[in-house]
């Protein structure tokens, strides 16, 4: 059997597969005390036989220039990974802890971590470069490594898979992740070429709490006037659709535009216009797209935002518009299934 844990922020996700890769097993809870998170995370994981797990995969959001592939974690190399919370504060410090607890309640199972960054380690160099100085992009690690790639790839492998169906090939995909987080990937012939998330899941896309692109200058206004961690919590817990109308939950969002709230109006303009601006370029680099796929709680979860969305975006008139559930737990434990 193997157990995949997918550790967010607000959320613990787990589920155990047979060696079919059917679910036997699976639990979703919501964390609203973050101070808990071991608490809860414990209280999750004893409802799971001890003895009928073989293996536990781990989702790991940032893996940095050191981890790519898959990897078995050691007493060695998890502390590499706690090298890496400040580049995915609302994600990585969970991850870890999920692994952490696993070796304290599975203690004779090995622990695998699977990376949201492999799909985009290939990124052609173009895409992944910023334009900095190169000693300081080596010196500091600084490219795009991009996110939700499990995800990203697992919805484009399944709507491509969809269109084979039919007898029509998709060499070009458009995959958009809308949740807490969202990103937007170009597809072609299976490999990510480009990405809207970069060094940390902080760039691209307006979010939920996340600013998304920004002038840099405001960044330093930002550190220089609250210092660098106030400035950090600004741009991932304060800023985003929260930050214009004081809301980020998007259900709370779309209840608020109901009621006619201008600024809940603005913020989720402002949301549907940044993924547009990223559908729109990347059907440039693509040179065309034969599937446009939604997935993510709002992504797949609303027709509402989608049909926003496209709505007189008329290059894609022949394009295929799907929304797919994604199943990142499947895609990691599908992952880990093919090391044994």
């Amino acid at each position: 059997m193997i157990l995949v844990l997918n550790c967010g922020s607000q959320s613990i996700k787990w589920k155990v597969f047979n060696d079919k890769l059917k679910v036997v097993q699976k639990g979703h809870t919501e964390v609203s005390d973050t101070h808990n998170y071991e608490g809860i995370l414990r209280q999750e994981l004893v409802k799971i036989n001890a003895h009928n797990v073989d293996l536990i995969g781990h989702r790991v959001v940032h893996g940095g220039r050191t981890f790519i592939k898959p990897v078995k974690i050691t007493s060695e190399n998890i502390y590499d990974l706690e090298r890496l919370h400040d580049l995915a504060p609302l994600h990585n410090p969970y991850n870890v802890l999920g692994i952490r607890t696993c070796q304290r309640i599975f203690t004779e199972t090995d622990n695998i971590a699977v990376f949201d960054t492999e799909f985009f380690a290939d990124l052609p160099e173009k895409a992944f470069i910023y334009a900095l100085p190169e000693k300081i992009s080596e010196k500091f690690g600084f490219r795009r490594y991009g996110f939700q790639g499990t995800s990203h790839e697992y919805v484009a492998s399944a709507s491509a898979k969809a269109m084979a169906d039919k007898k029509k090939a998709a060499q070009r995909i458009i995959s958009v992740h809308l949740g807490g987080g969202a990103s937007v990937c170009a597809i072609k012939n299976g490999k990510a070429v480009d990405t809207s998330m970069g060094y940390t899941p902080l760039e691209g896309l307006v979010m939920m709490t996340r600013s998304g692109n920004i002038d840099a200058g405001i960044v330093l206004e930002l550190a220089k006037e609250f210092g660098i961690e106030e400035a950090n919590e600004i741009l991932n817990k304060e800023s985003g659709l929260k930050g214009i109308c004081g809301e980020g939950d998007m259900l709370k969002v779309l209840e608020k535009v109901k009621n006619k709230d201008k600024k809940a109006s603005l913020a989720l303009d402002v949301f549907v216009y940044s993924i547009q601006k990223y559908i729109g370029s990347y059907f440039a680099i693509l040179g065309g797209c034969d599937i446009l796929v939604f997935t993510g709680s709002i992504g797949s979860g609303s027709a509402k935002i989608r049909n926003m969305i496209c709505k007189d975006l008329e290059i894609l008139k022949k394009t295929k518009i799907m929304a797919i559930e994604t199943d990142e737990e499947l895609a990691i434990a599908n992952k880990i299934q093919k090391l044994i």
